[in-house]
């Protein structure tokens, strides 16, 4: 408990790419231009969500939970390491880790789970078209969205301080540029074999068990879209389940990686890259292949536009 009094005291240095001032100095720029992206798109997507009847669907009931949900977790790391990546400090508190440690478990978890809600929607739409309406009905979508959210946070809420609560012999130097699980868990002084095993049976629950539902509602959802007669809305339905698994590879493929190894088997930089890809790249390609693509989306924010404009040039008339 010692150790974990001396850190609450002291906070962390989070090393990142400390030795690369020059890579500093680049990425900080890229992540700054990336993170306004990020706020930028998943704002539009909720308030066009909002605003239309038309995106009052249950897919794009999903859309804005992840929307909201990728908001919320960019803004949980990314100030931070712009902050740590622009200066010469690279300390933070040990509230500040742990609040940043919550989240970031916390939002990764919810996402996997809620990847793998948006992909039985599809599976109802495509191979249950006949009762898509009854069945996902706006208590099942509210009622599994709040379980993804639910599966998310608690797990966060298990792990988070078991990790914190380890003892670190006054260890504070973390080869990484975020308070991420298995990079604190790195840092200890102590057997750690217990809390990686448990860490990984959740993680299996939590991120491989959605995947395998994933694939295998696809699997059926592929099937069903070779069935139907017409050209085009093969192709439409093979445009939208193609986006869909781009961003479950672009996530999974990644948070794989950095959860499902132990803690110590990469060098500082193996882990670093996977993290900054999912939490910039996905969350940034998140909205752009969901949403501001599609057919539904763009006449949304056409319609806003055109509204916002009448407005200012009856103002202008008057």
């Amino acid at each position: 408990m010692a150790n974990v009094t001396d850190s609450s005291l002291t906070g962390f240095i989070l090393v990142g790419f400390s030795d690369r001032p020059r890579l500093e100095l680049v990425l900080s720029g890229v992540i700054l231009i990336f993170y306004l992206l990020i706020l930028n798109g998943n704002t539009t997507i909720n308030l066009l969500s909002s605003l239309d009847p038309r995106l009052h669907t249950p897919m794009y009931f999903f859309l804005t939970n992840l929307s909201f949900l990728e908001f919320c977790y960019t803004t949980s790391s990314i100030p931070q390491m712009l902050y740590n990546l622009r200066g010469a400090d690279k300390t933070i508190s040990y509230p500040g880790c742990a609040i940043q440690l919550y989240f970031v478990l916390a939002f990764g978890g919810v996402e996997s789970v809620l990847l793998a809600v948006m992909s039985y929607d599809r599976y109802a739409a495509f191979c249950q078209h006949l009762h898509y309406s009854v069945i996902m009905s706006p208590r099942l979508c509210g009622q599994l969205a709040s379980l993804a959210w639910l599966i998310g946070l608690g797990n966060s809420l298990f792990m988070s301080p078991q990790t914190l609560l380890l003892s670190r012999c006054g260890h504070r130097r973390v080869d990484h540029f975020l308070c991420e699980m298995p990079a604190l868990i790195s840092l200890a002084c102590v057997d750690t074999l217990l809390i990686e095993a448990v860490a990984f049976a959740l993680d299996i629950l939590i991120i491989l068990a959605p995947l395998m539902l994933i694939l295998a509602s696809y699997i059926f959802t592929t099937r069903a879209v070779l069935r139907i007669k017409s050209a085009v809305g093969r192709q439409k339905a093979f445009n939208t389940c193609g986006s869909h698994l781009t961003v479950v590879s672009l996530f999974y493929g990644t948070i794989i990686y950095v959860y499902l190894h132990p803690a110590d088997s990469a060098p500082q930089d193996q882990g670093n890259f996977p993290t900054l890809f999912y939490t910039i790249i996905t969350s940034c390609a998140n909205p752009l292949i969901y949403s501001l693509r599609n057919k539904d989306v763009k006449g949304a924010l056409k319609k806003v536009l055109v509204g916002r404009r009448a407005e200012q040039e009856e103002i202008f008339v008057f």
